[in-house]
């Protein structure tokens, strides 16, 4: 597994934990690199879609409502909330990963972590957000 998709998934799971806990998020943080020591070559990247994630969280989690048709995020499963959440921060403020390597690796990374349906789940946002977010692009 190359180090980007394991910054991915780590990213999913400290994401997810900052979410369930009581702990302001900058302590939630430390306490799980603490814990789970992510490896040199993974934390660079692994840094960034967490801190840029939680930084832009608000804007992140509006775009997602609006093309989650039904679903409001607290809603959704803690896995899936947080694979949208980091795929969209990469579509929306990493100009240099191709929307389709951040969709894949979403996809993936839910159908890892989450249910049955996640993958499916995960993909129909995401490709919605993708087409929105082009289209801002070119206008």
């Amino acid at each position: 597994m190359g180090y980007r998709r394991s910054s991915r998934e780590l990213a999913m799971q400290a994401l997810y934990y900052i979410d369930m806990g009581k702990n302001d998020q900058e302590r939630a943080f430390r306490l799980f690199c603490i814990n789970f020591e992510p490896s040199d070559d993974v934390m660079p990247f692994f840094q960034q879609l967490v801190k840029g994630t939680l930084e832009h969280r608000d804007k992140i989690d509006r775009k997602i409502e609006t093309f989650s048709s039904n679903w409001k995020l607290s809603r959704m499963s803690g896995v899936d909330r947080n694979v949208i959440r980091i795929a969209v921060y990469e579509l929306m403020f990493c100009h240099d990963i191709p929307s389709k390597v951040s969709i894949n690796e979403a996809i993936d990374i839910g159908k890892k972590y989450g249910t049955a349906d996640s993958g499916a789940f995960i993909n129909g946002i995401l490709d919605a957000i993708s087409i929105d977010i082009d289209k801002a692009v070119l206008s």
